[in-house]
């Protein structure tokens, strides 16, 4: 039997703490020996469709497929399904909503890196795209360090004001709205970017020295969120050197594989140094790996078995 999870389904199993850990999990157990593939498609209009295979994590019984579709005018843009299997049998253990999955594994991958290269006493946040990646981001964020204050800005001034308000309440800081990016950023230790963007937003101009940035726009051929010339001058970690310089953050900006500092996975098992100097700007940039689509969809499938959470549904019957 499948169990099919919708959006509310894991919104009421997943907790942000056992995300965190099984994402920090994944990042320091060794890689397997399988190469996953991450397949991007334009469609008609302003679409693409993503296929990112297969999800494996060492020690996780299971593995994933995830087919989503991209459509930057809908609400919500991301639309798909993540396919978790028996990684023994093949059988289709979970269907679940790939909106919610990607948003929790990406916003809390996020949340981790974050934390392991901002100053540890780096308490302000600015958020550029009030979006799902964003929300998650920022939940993270807490259980790992105090957030003192928090500065909003998205295209929309109202989807700005509501994540200002809902944030600010929930952390009890001073949270604002401004319209303009580099506003926002210029008292920020952390800087958090989740857009659309297909042109930089920030330079180096623009970001005080020491800052953090996270970077989660880039992610396919033709989005963009940072400068050259910020990247050239900070220390930029990825979640793969490949990607990042094929579509992510490395080929938004005509840069190649000398720019990367080295993955976040290198920096939490030790084997490179997260920042060097107090006052560099710090990148974190991913584009998304099929394991940690594995690490949440498990982590999910898990919590729904135990709490008796979704509905059976026979494929086969």
């Amino acid at each position: 039997m499948t169990l099919l999870l919708t959006r509310s389904d894991l919104e009421s199993v997943l907790d942000p703490a056992a995300c965190l850990d099984a994402l920090r999990r994944g990042f320091t157990t060794e890689e397997g020996e399988i190469l996953p593939r991450r397949v991007v498609t334009g469609l008609p209009g302003q679409g693409s469709a993503t296929t990112l295979l297969p999800g494996l994590v060492r020690g996780t019984p299971a593995y994933t497929v995830k087919v989503n579709a991209k459509f930057p005018g809908s609400r919500p843009a991301l639309r798909g399904v993540v396919c978790l299997h028996d990684l023994q049998t093949g059988e289709t253990l979970a269907l679940l909503d790939s909106a919610t999955v990607t948003a929790w594994r990406t916003g809390l991958a996020a949340a981790v890196g974050t934390h392991a290269l901002a100053r540890p006493e780096a308490d302000t946040v600015a958020v550029i795209g009030a979006g799902a990646q964003a929300e998650l981001v920022m939940r993270g964020l807490a259980h790992l360090r105090p957030v003192r204050g928090l500065t909003v800005c998205d295209l929309e001034a109202r989807r700005a004001a509501d994540f200002a308000g809902r944030h600010g309440a929930r952390l009890k800081v001073d949270a604002t709205t401004v319209p303009d990016p580099r506003d926002a950023v210029r008292d920020a230790g952390i800087i958090v970017l989740a857009t659309w963007a297909r042109r930089p937003i920030l330079h180096a101009a623009d970001v005080p020295r020491g800052t953090h940035i996270t970077s989660l726009g880039a992610d396919e051929p033709g989005k963009a969120e940072l400068g050259a010339d910020l990247l050239e001058g900070a220390r930029v970690v990825v979640d793969d050197v490949a990607l990042a310089v094929e579509m992510g953050v490395l080929a938004s900006a005509g840069l190649d594989v000398k720019h990367a500092a080295g993955t976040l996975r290198d920096l939490l098992r030790g084997q490179v140094p997260g920042r060097v100097k107090g006052d560099e700007v710090t990148v974190y940039a991913p584009v998304g790996l099929p394991w940690q689509d594995l690490a949440l969809s498990w982590t999910a499938y898990s919590a729904a078995r135990a709490a008796g959470v979704g509905r059976e549904f026979d494929f086969l019957a």
